[in-house]
């Protein structure tokens, strides 16, 4: 079995996502149930903030896992097809993940928004400096 250290991280993510999904969906539910809210009432999606306001963000959290997330798994895509894989660039991707949990959890519990935009933010440098490992890579090797 080849072992590719990149794909750890990667799974990592897609576990987060689908655990602030499952979070999400039990909230809502819940909500919905508490509220006496039938499921019809929300076809269109830009009224759910107002209708369900208890699990809106998680299901902003959801939604974000979609943004940055994405140049994250582009980058492992590309440092397994490029086969680069070193220590440094192994130990930014577990670190841009551990942020990314620790920012589900403040988003999806007590949602203080200074907190949770420091570990965003810090989370996306971590983000670029993968991308400027790769660059580097493809540029200069």
């Amino acid at each position: 079995m080849l072992y590719k250290p990149m794909l750890l991280p990667m799974l990592a993510m897609v576990l987060l996502t689908f655990m602030v999904w499952f979070y999400l969906y039990i909230c809502r539910i819940g909500e919905m149930k508490r509220r006496n809210i039938h499921p019809q009432a929300l076809k269109h999606r830009n009224n759910m903030p107002e209708l369900l306001p208890e699990s809106a963000a998680s299901a902003n959290n959801f939604m974000n896992l979609f943004e940055m997330p994405v140049l994250f798994y582009l980058a492992v895509t590309l440092s397994l097809i490029l086969l680069v894989q070193d220590q440094v660039l192994v130990i930014l991707a577990w670190v841009y993940v551990l942020l990314r949990y620790v920012h589900s959890l403040i988003h999806c519990t007590y949602n203080k928004v200074m907190h949770r935009f420091q570990v965003y933010f810090i989370s996306c440098i971590v983000l670029l400096l993968i991308w400027l490992r790769l660059a580097a890579y493809i540029l200069f090797q």
